[in-house]
């Protein structure tokens, strides 16, 4: 970048804000998934006046902008595929408000997830949403990518608590959408089609979240089976006998003896699955409800259940279940990781058809997710070195994506499309789908500077 722009970067967010250097790009080049292209330059917000600035710069000198939290995405989409500016939020962590009275917090969107809890918690009220990166991903990466997480199943994702955002849009201006009420039908949703936008129509830089009170009491089962078909039918017994758990996730064996093989945490090396399953609430409903869990479990190929005894016992499992990614990416120099998802019905057929896929294409392939609302991450562990074995993992993925899609369900549930997904979303939406979705972008960003180049390609006259 010629040294005029540079100082007028230098200029809106300060000298140290603005990183040019080679070493300095390299580590802004990727995020969590396999691509790596370098920006020109990396600054850091500190202020919405800033991003209103700079989205100004950059639509008169036509530098492509990509907004990015702490890189922890999984689908390519902090990463600057047309190089220009990477934007960085992560120093926009301030709390701005917390109301318990109407149970909201508002936060600047480089605030991690897991910051949130501790300052709700001084009134007994927590944020739901927890994705597996809860520990280092940002609100405003949740919100980009409409982010999940393991209590998805009772208390929904991240669309479901967005009530307000502030956002800068491509061109500079800056707006507020949404509202803290709980009825609130003035204008458009636009708060809906910002969620799960991935960067592509603005840039949020403050958000208001609802809270919900603290659950009285919680009870926490392992469920050992001798199949994986087994497992995947419980999920649905479960859900069929009127039980909502607030956690119900599932494990395979290979992902369960990457877990005791990266950390003890206690779970069975012999067990064909695994379901880890909360139900919360007023203490006799908890309780009865797991009664009612236990019933149906039984039903289905199941080795052993067995319930917490203490706290300890229960955070030990949950955090092989947090460290699961870590564990499968321990096995082999490389991984691929998916989240593809189908309705609670179709979980068996999914479970067999993923198997399927591993054989047929001689992979190596560890499940596990989020089995209560669908959302599976089949997880393909290879030496992306070894062309025979990459040529072959591709292949088993688009098949994937198309057995989502065949049972009704969809190529992402949480990670977003980003690079990664993006040459199979017309698979699933259609041509007009894509369509729209560019028409939409056109609307908010004619010249397809912000974010190019992610969740699907815009018509070469309209891009930068």
């Amino acid at each position: 970048m010629i040294r005029s722009k540079v100082e007028e970067l230098q200029a809106i967010f300060g000298e140290k804000n603005v990183l040019t250097e080679i070493e300095d790009m390299v580590a802004y080049s990727y995020d969590a998934s396999h691509v790596e292209i370098q920006p020109e330059a990396v600054v850091f917000a500190t202020a919405t006046e800033q991003v209103s600035k700079l989205m100004q710069f950059a639509y008169r000198e036509k530098i492509p902008v990509t907004p990015r939290g702490q890189g922890s995405g999984l689908s390519g989409g902090s990463v600057p595929l047309k190089k220009g500016i990477v934007l960085c939020m992560d120093k926009m962590n301030r709390l701005i408000d917390f109301d318990p009275a109407n149970r909201l917090i508002t936060v600047e969107a480089g605030m991690t997830t897991a910051d949130i809890d501790p300052i709700a918690a001084k009134a007994n009220l927590f944020y739901p949403p927890d994705p597996g990166s809860v520990a280092f991903s940002t609100i405003g990466g949740n919100v980009a990518e409409n982010a999940g997480g393991l209590r998805g199943l009772k208390y929904g994702v991240t669309k479901d608590y967005v009530k307000m955002m502030k956002v800068v849009l491509p061109q500079g201006d800056i707006v507020t959408m949404g509202n803290k009420c709980v009825k609130h039908v003035a204008g458009f949703n636009m708060e809906g089609i910002f969620v799960g936008s991935e960067g592509l129509l603005g840039i949020m830089t403050e958000v208001t979240l609802a809270l919900l009170p603290v659950p009285e009491h919680r009870e926490s089962a392992l469920a050992i089976f001798n199949s994986l078909d087994g497992a995947a039918r419980a999920v649905s017994a479960i859900i069929a006998a009127g039980v909502t758990p607030s956690t119900m996730e599932f494990m395979d064996n290979v992902t369960i003896n990457s877990i005791q093989n990266f950390k003890d945490c206690g779970l069975p090396r012999d067990g064909a699955a695994v379901l880890l399953i909360e139900t919360d609430g007023e203490k006799n409903s908890a309780i009865a409800e797991m009664a009612k869990v236990e019933v149906e479990v039984k039903k289905n190929d199941i080795r052993e259940f067995a319930r917490a005894k203490s706290t300890e016992e229960r955070n030990r499992l949950f955090e092989g279940r947090r460290v699961a990614l870590n564990a499968l990416a321990s096995v082999r120099p490389n991984l691929i990781l998916e989240d593809a998802t189908v309705m609670r019905s179709k979980l068996p057929d999914m479970v067999r058809g993923i198997s399927q896929i591993a054989a047929k294409y001689g992979l190596q392939i560890g499940i596990f997710g989020h089995a209560g609302d669908g959302n599976l991450h089949p997880t393909i562990l290879l030496d992306m070195q070894d062309k025979d074995e990459k040529a072959r993992a591709e292949k088993g993925v688009a098949e994937l994506f198309q057995l989502a899609i065949d049972l009704e369900g969809t190529i992402s549930g949480e990670h977003g499309i980003g690079l990664e997904k993006k040459p199979f979303l017309q698979n699933q939406i259609g041509a007009e789908g894509i369509r729209m979705l560019q028409n939409i972008k056109k609307t908010f960003d004619p010249l397809n500077l912000l974010n190019p180049g992610k969740m699907f390609d815009m018509p070469e006259q309209q891009s930068a």
